[in-house]
């Protein structure tokens, strides 16, 4: 048994390094990363990227040269840590609300269709997009109850609640860290500060955003009740949590569960882990009745969703024509793997759920054969990179998915901010090199933490890739469809960061060692 552990255990980590190095190279290799004039892109960066990196590489250098800097640093960022984390937190939070209250144009595409819907269910387009999406009909029976309740329909409101959303995600995430290793929550607060700063996915109050709490809530739950050291009441209250999100994200984003499938495989490989203690029956019992109340739960939110969805009378749809699971594997092997708009544009034409089935069977496996065996896997390649090196998320991927002049009107401190985020916005370029630099770091940690094996970790790395096959095999081609992974990519990164950049920075001085001498003396003589 425990060969068979150990075996299960380096399958796992090889298969997550070659997935997670491979998107390592093509994030350090993204265009985002070019400075100034961008042909690639062609939106490059600004003087305020260059002003940035002058006052960065400033402090670096002040750090290296004045030990009273140093100390200043040393107790601003080490010594109070946690305030100064939790602080940067909340400025962050600040900083959201100030955007959000700033930039809330109208979005087009799916958003646009749902936030339609919310005082048009009779037009024939929107039936049509909603009997063949039905898989976006929880989110708009969420966004009617919220418009229902608070008496709007704005954008600027679904923004907010967007931005609510994905802060709590960022919060609970910050409570697994606590549960997990209470020593890395500082770490969990600088990170997730960081993401929240640079992510404009807040203003577009999509499934993608709107998904991450439950994810984030079922990590949360699992992580409280297989903590051992917590009482019956907090396991109890544990097993609830992961039972309810788990329902919630797959209503939400069915692809979102892939999360709770790293659980229960990898709770199923640590069945064969060599155990020194051994279970008393007390422990036993009380581990099958948390077991039957988690599958109580499962069970009764699913069927109670399930059935609020399938019987909703707010709008009318033709439910036989519901997309096939089929046509996204099509899909997700044409073009660069992501949208097809021919495709699309067959499933509304064809009138049965078997003649769409049939169709996207057909399609799938003619491109398969075009392909042939070479030629699909190095379609793959080609497709992880597009799933994956991009740290804006697809920002701005889409084209002209905001429904406002592209080119903005830059006056004024809304104008300035615009720049950052529209299509032909003059500070775009900007946005995309800091965004990047982020996601590099973020996968940095993940990559080089490779020692941290206990189980949280093993399960946040079988999540990514589940995340990363998902999207192979299904439509994908950007990297907007890795939001509803961040939390495994960012509570991984929170607990194998200070060893990777341990490593790294070992690496370092054994190559290095005369350079490390030298800055030392140097130090110690100033």
């Amino acid at each position: 048994m425990a060969k068979l552990f150990r075996f299960g255990n380096r399958c796992l980590q090889s298969i997550f390094l070659i997935f997670i190095f491979a998107t390592l190279l093509f994030a350090v290799t993204s265009p985002n990363l070019i400075l100034g004039d961008n042909k690639i892109t062609g939106a490059g960066t600004t003087l305020f990227t260059t002003g940035v990196l002058i006052v960065f590489g400033g402090i670096v250098i002040c750090y290296q040269t004045y030990p009273n800097f140093q100390r200043l640093l040393w107790t601003v960022l080490v010594r109070h840590a946690r305030v100064t984390a939790a602080l940067f937190f909340v400025a962050v939070v600040i900083w959201q609300v100030v955007f959000v209250l700033s930039v809330h144009p109208v979005i087009g595409f799916d958003v646009g269709a749902v936030h339609q819907a919310l005082t048009d269910t009779k037009t024939p387009d929107i039936v049509a997009y909603f009997s063949l999406n039905y898989n976006n009909m929880p989110l708009l029976l969420a966004q009617h109850a919220i418009a229902q309740a608070v008496g709007s329909t704005s954008w600027l409101l679904f923004d907010l609640v967007t931005l609510i959303l994905v802060d709590i995600s960022a919060l609970l995430n910050i409570v697994t860290i606590y549960v997990i290793d209470k020593k890395q929550t500082t770490t969990a607060l600088y990170i997730h500060a960081m993401w929240l700063l640079l992510f404009p996915m807040i203003i577009v109050p999509y499934t993608d955003a709107w998904v991450l709490p439950f994810v984030s809530g079922y990590f949360l739950g699992f992580a409280m009740l297989n903590k051992a050291s917590f009482d019956w009441t907090y396991r109890s209250l544990g097993a609830i949590l992961f039972g309810l999100n788990a329902v919630l994200a797959y209503m939400m984003k069915p692809s979102a569960i892939v999360g709770v499938i790293a659980i229960v495989i990898v709770e199923l490989l640590y069945m064969f882990h060599p155990r020194k203690h051994v279970l008393t029956p007390n422990e036993v019992w009380r581990g099958f009745a948390l077991l039957i109340l988690f599958l109580g739960v499962t069970g009764g939110s699913y069927w109670t969703f399930n059935k609020l969805n399938n019987e909703q009378s707010y709008i009318v749809l033709q439910k036989n024509r519901e997309i096939p699971a089929i046509h996204f594997m099509g899909m997700g092997v044409s073009g660069d793997g992501g949208y097809n708009p021919k495709d699309a544009l067959k499933m509304a034409e064809l009138p049965t759920v078997k003649a769409r089935s049939d169709y996207s069977k057909k399609v799938l496996i003619k491109r398969l054969k075009a392909k042939g065996v070479l030629g699909y896997a190095k379609f793959l390649v080609k497709k992880q990179r597009n799933d994956t090196a991009d740290g804006t998320f697809a920002w701005i991927k889409e084209g002209h998915f905001i429904n406002a002049d592209p080119v903005p009107n830059e006056k004024g401190f809304a104008g300035t901010l615009r720049s950052f985020v529209y299509l032909y916005g003059s500070r775009l370029g900007d946005f995309r090199f800091f965004a990047q630099v982020t996601w590099v770091l973020l996968l940095t940690m993940v990559a080089f933490g490779w020692r941290d094996k206990r189980k949280f970790s093993q399960i946040c790395r079988l999540a990514i890739i589940g995340g990363m096959v998902y999207l192979l095999l299904f439509e994908g081609g950007r990297s907007r469809y890795l939001i509803q992974f961040l939390p495994s990519f960012l509570m991984l990164g929170t607990l194998t960061g200070q060893q990777a950049f341990s490593m790294i920075h070992g690496w370092y001085r054994r190559a290095f060692p005369k350079w490390e001498t030298v800055l030392k003396k140097k130090t110690s003589t100033d």
